[in-house]
């Protein structure tokens, strides 16, 4: 892998290129309010934001506030959800979330990274997500399935581990850009260089 000061090069290229593309940074789920945020990042691992916010249309409209959310009953929640995959263990962390929320923080997201990550089903990546949106606070960069494949395929990192990967996109963005890269990357992902084999020369950030 290149110097650190020649991956910061690049980074800024990147990054440039990005907002020149998509001059918006924004998440691509939807939510009305801080906690609808948390349970439609908790139900979108493994799981498309298409399909969370497919799902999340209904299940705002069936509960309204976060107590309604700490008294629904698993079952019924998992049926609920079903189709985001994984719904036996993302249904009990939401009605948890919801009851350790209503009873630690009087209903309040927690506004520190320490504190996020000791909710159920809250990783780095979450967390990160949660905190920038709700509370416009960068503590990281938040690393999905876009981020991780493309920050290897770029050069900006050479792991295939989300925690190294994280701190390597630390070490060569600008902090203010931490955030808003994430967004723009992963929408790049889905729109030019995805996943699926293909000729990378239709892809803006080739010639970079």
């Amino acid at each position: 892998m290149k110097s650190l000061e020649a991956r910061r090069r690049k980074a800024i290229k990147i990054i440039t290129a990005l907002k020149k593309l998509y001059p918006k940074a924004e998440v691509a789920l939807k939510y009305a309010n801080d906690w609808e945020l948390l349970v439609a990042v908790i139900l979108s691992a493994q799981c498309t934001d298409k399909m969370v916010n497919k799902v999340t249309e209904r299940l705002f409209k069936k509960y309204k506030t976060i107590k309604d959310y700490a008294n629904a009953r698993q079952g019924e929640f998992e049926r609920d959800i079903r189709s985001t995959g994984f719904y036996k263990n993302k249904a009990a962390n939401i009605i948890s979330n919801a009851k350790i929320l209503l009873q630690k923080y009087q209903g309040r997201m927690p506004d520190t990274m320490e504190e996020m990550l000791r909710l159920r089903g809250v990783a780095r990546k979450s967390a990160n997500i949660v905190l920038y949106l709700c509370y416009g606070k960068i503590a990281g960069v938040a690393v999905d399935t876009h981020v991780k494949r493309l920050s290897k395929l770029l050069g900006l990192s050479n792991s295939d581990d989300p925690a190294k990967i994280e701190k390597d996109l630390m070490a060569v963005l600008p902090k203010k850009e931490w955030m808003d890269f994430t967004f723009r990357l992963i929408y790049y992902g889905r729109q030019y260089c995805t996943a699926r084999g293909h000729d990378h020369k239709g892809c803006p950030l080739s010639r970079i």
